[in-house]
């Protein structure tokens, strides 16, 4: 490669954490090789977008397919792993793993969860353990960015915010210290393009945790509308989930999750963002004010 400035890979890079992690290390000049499951296919819009931006180029390939991978790694010298909580979660990326091992992968990043405890309730928490600890054992370098709840996550209650004026959300008062995904996105790129990042994991929020009837004024303040937050069974919750299409197995993750929130599990205020980064993690008031049209239906909400 000689003088060449270095090629950084990212996965998920049609998602909306994996998309942005894209713009901030093309903003920045960095050669980036986005990794596309298919770009003929939904995703092609959003590739088409991504690969017009300076230093970016779209690579096509499967993780669940090791082998579709080897020409899309070639010349990689580190990368970004992040890929949807799903089922097939762990062994998706542990298939990459062995991918870039296999490729000469110098270090490899993985966006995991802020509680990746091996024995842990909740069904993606033992997944991100089990893959750090993976990756860990690859012989590859690598880094874990264990990332709070997106303050995203809340564009789902949308829905709810304009049918009943409500977050009905089954979190008792408990806190949770989200963060936004910009800001994971900022430290995502700066990991890989910097040094010293090595063997290191960061537990990253925002600078505040909040309990749901806190979070309800703070989205009501910005849009203008009354909202309130409901607390609701977690039985009620998983029924209007599955009511609405969710998948089976994906409501009973999402129950064992907010059982370990209401045990306080994600309520920890980390300042890694601003004493390892040196950035100020955006509030959520600023969240909610960016985004108030999108809380009061005026602009369509992006998938989380």
């Amino acid at each position: 490669m000689g003088t060449e400035r270095p090629l950084i890979f990212v996965t998920g890079a049609t998602g909306l954490t994996g998309g942005e992690v894209v713009r901030r290390l093309s903003a920045r000049g960095v050669r980036v090789r986005a990794l596309v499951r298919n770009a003929g296919t939904a995703n092609s819009a959003k590739a088409a977008e991504l690969s017009r931006l300076p230093n970016v180029e779209i690579a096509e390939g499967d993780m669940a397919r090791p082998d579709t991978l080897t020409a899309a790694l070639r010349g990689v010298d580190r990368a970004m792993l992040i890929s949807s909580s799903d089922a097939a979660m762990r062994d998706v990326q542990c298939a990459f793993i062995d991918a870039a091992a296999a490729a000469g992968v110098g270090h490899v990043v993985k966006l995991s969860g802020i509680i990746p405890e091996l024995d842990s309730p909740f069904r993606f928490a033992r997944m991100h353990g089990e893959i750090e600890q993976y990756l860990e054992r690859s012989g590859i370098s690598y880094t874990h960015i264990r990332a709070g709840e997106f303050m995203h996550s809340y564009f789902r209650q949308v829905p709810s915010i304009l049918k009943s004026g409500a977050l009905f959300l089954p979190m008792a008062d408990a806190r949770i210290a989200s963060i936004d995904i910009g800001d994971i996105a900022d430290v995502a790129a700066d990991v890989p393009t910097c040094s010293g990042h090595e063997g290191r994991i960061y537990p990253i929020t925002g600078a505040e945790a909040l309990n749901m009837a806190e979070v309800a004024a703070k989205i009501a303040a910005a849009t203008g509308l009354p909202i309130r937050y409901v607390d609701v069974s977690p039985e009620d919750f998983m029924s209007a989930r599955l009511a609405a299409g969710a998948p089976p197995y994906l409501v009973e993750g999402l129950a064992e999750l907010f059982a370990e929130r209401r045990k306080g599990k994600e309520a920890t205020v980390y300042p890694t963002v601003e004493t390892v980064f040196g950035r100020r993690p955006t509030s959520f008031d600023e969240f909610a004010r960016r985004h108030a049209a999108v809380f009061r239906g005026e602009q369509p909400a992006p998938r989380v």
